[in-house]
């Protein structure tokens, strides 16, 4: 069997599905692994190392394809791509099946196999497999790090000569991976941290990283699987009226919540933002998907007239590719490996993994 690693055809998408450690236990398990060239190079691993682990380099998309059984990748396949694999490929990556339903048709038509990594179920077994989680840590880090970089302040309480300076005020807006990775963050980095979410389960975890939970007298949403669900338009209106008060006694807020296969619910009003003092920031760890601010702007920076930043940047766990595609690579591993026998990738239709990850098969849309 040949599993195939294309570069990624997204213009802001850094990170490679497979790395040279996962390339070489591939190879120990009987299958050949064909990369195509550069496409590891803007995660720092160029295609040297590839080889080293036994990878063949390949140079274009048609030799790519006509060789390809499994096709590894972060981001959708081009359809230049996908109209030149054989009917009885299987893909693995990223596949949004919930918001893009057409690709997936599509997809489909051709005959192909997908396994779409955010559909695999939060279950003990697929723990290791969670690249959902494993990207979303490194989303809650950087967006800390980027609120930290626009705000003109300090995050820890310094003492000085001059007098001591009070720690910032960072207030963190859901409490999933991202949410919490970026509370363990900002704590690291001295600030004073709140934190909210509307399932109340997540309450302990909050304050186990040494944030403050703040609660509102809202609805609550607690979905299947742990995830969130998605509130009614009032009930979100009824959480943006509770939060102006606290959002605006804070100087950076990160905002992460997330219902999948829908958009971002907006939880920081206009209004809300007119309310938070000049320097404030807004990290809208959201923006890919429509943003939790009212005033987000999709992979843009901006500063509103009474001088808040807010950050629209998307794909944050592409700005750091080398370790996202390190944890990613192992997520895909975890995920094919136990399937295949002799080198050969043999799905069992009947395991719990397969059935909530595969999407697409035999001609239909699973989703």
């Amino acid at each position: 069997m040949i599993a195939a690693v294309p570069r990624e055809a997204a213009p802001n998408e850094r990170r490679v599905a497979l790395v040279p450690e996962s390339v070489s236990r591939l190879v120990k398990l009987g299958v050949s692994v064909h990369v195509q060239r550069g496409a590891g190079q803007r995660a720092s691993f160029p295609d040297d190392l590839y080889q080293r682990a036994g990878a063949s380099i390949v140079e274009d998309n048609a030799t790519l394809a006509r060789d390809a059984d499994m096709l590894l990748c972060v981001r959708p396949p081009s359809d230049e791509l996908v109209a030149l694999l054989r009917k009885s490929t299987t893909l693995v990556g990223f596949f949004n099946p919930l918001a893009d339903p057409g690709y997936l048709k599509r997809l489909a038509e051709r005959g192909l196999t997908v396994l779409a990594v955010e559909s695999i179920p939060r279950i003990t077994r697929a723990q290791p497999m969670d690249a959902l989680s494993s990207q979303s840590n490194i989303a809650g880090y950087k967006a800390v790090l980027l609120a930290a970089g626009a705000l003109p302040r300090f995050f820890p309480m310094l003492t000085t000569a001059a007098g001591t300076i009070p720690p910032a005020k960072v207030f963190v807006i859901g409490a999933g991976v991202a949410g919490l990775q970026a509370i363990a963050t900002a704590r690291r980095l001295g600030a004073v941290v709140s934190g909210y979410d509307a399932r109340p389960i997540v309450k302990e975890q909050v304050e186990s990283l040494g944030a403050a939970f703040v609660q509102f007298d809202v609805a609550t949403a607690e979905g299947a699987g742990g995830y969130a669900k998605e509130l009614s338009a009032e009930q979100v209106a009824q959480q943006q009226r509770a939060m102006a008060e606290t959002i605006a006694k804070n100087d950076a807020v990160i905002t992460t919540a997330a219902v999948p296969g829908r958009p971002a619910p907006v939880l920081i009003s206009e209004e809300a933002v007119k309310g938070m003092q000049p320097g404030s920031v807004i990290v809208d760890v959201a923006a890919d998907t429509g943003g939790n601010c009212a005033l987000t702007k999709r992979d843009q920076t901006i500063v509103t007239e009474n001088g808040v930043t807010i950050v629209g940047t998307t794909n944050l766990a592409s700005t750091m590719p080398y370790d996202a595609s390190r944890l990613y690579s192992r997520n895909i591993f975890a995920l094919i490996s136990p399937f295949i026998k002799d080198g050969t990738l043999v799905l069992d239709e009947e395991d719990e993994v397969v059935k909530g990850a595969c999407v697409v098969r035999d001609g239909k849309v699973l989703v």
